[in-house]
């Protein structure tokens, strides 16, 4: 049996009021809700993608700029990983023995701290740094991946709080970190095969 920590005493009740509002909508809503959910992350590539054309047609240290959003949502995610290991928390439907919207993970499938916020949190937080408006898009899209995930019975909302601050702090430091070193980056790269991909012909 693999030891592991119950996250149910810190806001298991509030998850439970979710739930329990998740098993009363309407279906339309719960189908909507647990498509986002899964299908939610994508949107994000697309974000990512529309702004490094965007940056390309600008300058090398703009494409730059760009190109380290999937980076940072890789860091984001390996730090997350790690962190969920570390604690071993089981997941609320598996503590709590209640039926929801998404199918509960086996066990050793850890939720805390949720990868899904964590990755849509540092590509937002990223996102800002290469468009002001392409990062409130992706800020609105995070927040409501984080919500859907204790709506879908995945997480409890500690859990996806805890994926948000993950995710946005290492956003933050890794763009904070590159910014720094952006021109000498952008002038290494473009003279090399990777040049296409930074400035438009």
């Amino acid at each position: 049996m693999i030891l592991a920590f119950d996250g149910s005493p810190v806001d298991g009740r509030a998850y439970l009021d979710v739930v329990g509002l998740a098993r009363h909508a309407p279906a339309w809503l719960n189908d909507t809700v647990s498509a986002w959910s899964t299908y939610g992350l994508a949107l994000f590539v697309v974000l990512m993608t529309i702004g490094w054309w965007l940056a390309r047609r600008a300058d090398a240290a703009a494409s730059v700029t760009a190109l380290a959003v999937p980076v940072v949502v890789a860091v984001a995610f390996g730090v997350d990983t790690v962190l969920k290991l570390v604690v071993r928390e089981d997941r609320p439907c598996r503590s709590l023995r209640v039926t929801t919207l998404e199918a509960c993970p086996a066990p050793g499938d850890w939720s805390f701290p949720s990868n899904h916020a964590a990755v849509a949190a540092a590509a937002a937080v990223a996102l800002m740094f290469v468009s002001r408006r392409l990062g409130a898009v992706a800020a609105v899209a995070a927040a409501a991946m984080a919500v859907s995930r204790v709506w879908v019975g995945a997480h409890y909302p500690h859990d996806v709080a805890a994926g948000v601050v993950v995710g946005a702090l290492t956003g933050l430091v890794v763009m904070s970190v590159l910014r720094g070193h952006l021109g000498a980056l952008a002038l290494r790269l473009t003279a090399t095969r990777l040049r296409p991909l930074l400035v438009a012909p």
